[in-house]
């Protein structure tokens, strides 16, 4: 079962996918997050809640494309209650990617499939902790595996819609994609993490910042993001393939395959919402959590330089149709300071 959600004069709506052609609506107001909360709230599964309340008539997929009325497929009706966070060195071969973005390059390489046995003296901190996710970041029953990188994106008013263009900041030094694997949960009325699905996702962030000094990581995080427009709900594959793209003027600049399923990561998603939640702040009633899986695949990486007017195009099938979203640039916003004291 897939999930949107998307505006009809005005008002949030939310829909089945029935095929790539057309959408069944659900008769629900506050859409997908109005959907989870009863779900949790009664005991019952999403897909339950959801089959009572399919209306009969179904409507064109394409139009809501075209008219740019898709919404984020999760979403809180107050965004400051949507925590947008991810996860990185999660994927076998990520820490090769991340090597390949730093300018310093490594003094003893990686093998993707088993940890680096070269002297860890010589690995950077990025390595090792590649390292301590395929050593123990797929912990067994009633085990806790060790904790991957985390970092913060920013809330629900950084994230952008499907189709709708992916603004970077006037000071930014680079515009890049990563495509990922998101995860979308709701916390119930007594703190406990529901996981309500997974949507295909843009963790838009700056790797010139992130490779001038990987202390910069967190500022190279806090861009926008998108995620959708579909929304899977139940059992995840374990080996998905997807495609990465960026087209320009109607043309492929860049396109390469990438994978991402538990059976292509260090990491078990388990492990990861677990070193996530672990934290009594993210265990708010109510509030909505994104968080992005990370990646091993980045243009940037085999040096693509974005420009505005540029679209992002990520596409994992099993999660639905693409999720596209165009490239713009800010204009630059003089900041008067001394700022205002108080």
């Amino acid at each position: 079962m897939r999930l949107i959600q998307y505006l009809d004069e005005g008002r949030l709506r939310a829909a089945l996918v029935e095929s790539n052609d057309a959408v069944r609506p659900i008769r629900i107001e506050g859409g997908v997050y109005a959907l989870a909360r009863i779900a949790i709230d009664s005991g019952q599964k999403l897909s339950a809640v959801v089959e009572v309340r399919l209306d009969e008539e179904l409507i064109d997929y394409q139009p809501l494309i075209d008219e740019g009325r898709l919404l984020p497929p999760l979403t809180h009706p107050d965004p400051a209650h949507c925590l947008i966070t991810g996860t990185g060195l999660t994927h076998l071969g990520s820490a090769d990617t991340r090597s390949a973005m730093h300018a310093k390059a490594l003094k003893a390489g990686v093998q993707k499939d088993k940890p680096q046995k070269a002297d860890d003296s010589e690995l950077t901190d990025s390595m090792r902790m590649f390292n301590m996710g395929v050593e123990a970041g797929r912990p067994g029953p009633g085990e806790t595996g060790v904790q991957p990188e985390w970092f913060y994106k920013g809330d629900g008013d950084w994230v952008v819609a499907p189709e709708a263009p992916l603004s970077a900041p006037a000071f930014a030094e680079d515009a890049g994609e990563e495509p990922e694997l998101v995860g979308l949960y709701l916390v119930g009325a007594d703190g406990l993490p529901w996981r309500v699905g997974f949507a295909v996702g843009n963790e838009f962030s700056d790797h010139v910042i992130e490779r001038q000094n990987y202390l910069w990581l967190a500022h190279s995080k806090l861009r926008q993001c998108s995620y959708g427009p579909e929304l899977l709900i139940g059992d995840l594959p374990a080996h998905l393939e997807g495609t990465s793209r960026i087209t320009r003027n109607g043309e492929t600049l860049w396109e390469k395959p990438f994978l991402t399923g538990e059976d292509n990561m260090s990491h078990s998603i388990a492990n990861l919402e677990h070193h996530h939640f672990k934290y009594a702040g993210f265990c708010r009633p109510g509030d909505v959590h994104v968080h992005f899986f990370g990646t091993a695949t980045l243009s940037f990486a085999d040096q693509v330089r974005v420009q505005p007017g540029d679209r992002f195009e990520i596409e994992l099938p099993a999660l639905g149709r693409a999720l596209r979203n165009p490239l713009i640039q800010e204009e630059e916003v003089k900041v008067q300071r001394p700022m205002g004291v108080l």
